[in-house]
């Protein structure tokens, strides 16, 4: 790990640079990793900022490569594999996408076959270090190569491996766009206090802090999260009340239809994409 080469194409975006800045914070060589971009200005900031090497020869860049980052948008993603596919079959580095609902199938036929393949759906918390990471490796990757695909993404968080592509699906029905999940919840919290008579400032306040609390002692707790609750719920209480009026308003069925529509959008994405 400490002595691979890593190219990240597409760098110096968020996504990117967040891996790339954890790894460094982790202690890996700065002068081990190398970011290309378009932006010459951008990626002199970002070297300046971090201290890794950058470039826009993606090409060059990915004849040092023992591992290669593809980082950039999903309808570019064709046109840059095919552009570095020569350089790939030559150096055959293990690829990691960070690149939503392209299958492997799809990079196998815009690279070629026999590259070692990891698709990994990481979610935005990781551009502060408490990212959710679902790791998925294609054929030939190796023992060796999935730790070093592991500690890039636990250098933004925590990583999970599934044991089928299509559980990448269910990654991003859970963590992948949970985010969002939680930013609804708490944006409808922050307009019920607002409409109930509190400053909008204060309420926004209040509510990030409670949200913040609860995720905190949950990961710190020894119970599960069903328990967390009741811990809070008096009988007939306060608490009680709130989670009676939730519950009768369908809100876990509500949920759980969220998150089955969300994977298989996913799974819809990745056809489309394949196509």
């Amino acid at each position: 790990m400490s002595e691979a080469k890593m190219v990240f194409i597409g760098g110096a975006g968020n996504m990117a640079g967040a891996v790339i800045g954890g790894l460094v914070a982790s202690g890996y060589p700065a002068d081990r990793i190398l970011a290309t971009g378009r932006d010459e200005q951008k990626l002199a900031d970002f070297a300046a900022k971090t201290g890794v090497q950058v470039g826009t020869d993606n090409g060059a860049a990915v004849g040092e490569a023992d591992v290669l980052v593809l980082s950039v948008k999903p309808q570019m993603m064709k046109e840059l594999c095919v552009s570095i596919a020569p350089q790939v079959a030559a150096r055959k580095p293990l690829v990691v996408t960070l690149a939503a609902g392209i299958p492997l199938a799809a990079y196998r036929r815009w690279l070629g076959t026999g590259v070692p393949i990891v698709r990994a759906m990481p979610n935005t918390p990781a551009l502060v270090g408490t990212g959710v990471t679902g790791l998925y490796a294609g054929d030939g990757v190796t023992d060796a190569q999935r730790q070093v695909a592991e500690k890039m993404a636990e250098a933004v968080g925590i990583a999970i491996w599934v044991d089928e592509e299509s559980g990448i699906d269910r990654v991003i029905a859970v963590s992948g766009s949970g985010p969002a999940y939680y930013f609804q919840f708490m944006e409808s919290m922050i307009d019920a206090a607002e409409k109930a008579g509190m400053a909008r400032a204060d309420a926004e306040r209040l509510t990030l802090q409670t949200a913040l609390g609860a995720a905190k002692l949950a990961v710190a707790s020894d119970v599960d999260v069903a328990q967390l609750k009741r811990n809070v719920m008096s009988p007939n209480g306060t608490t009680e009340r709130a989670i009676v009026r939730f519950q009768n308003g369908g809100l876990p069925e509500l949920v759980e239809r969220a998150m089955s529509d969300c994977a298989a959008r996913a799974a819809e994405m990745a056809k489309e994409l394949d196509n």
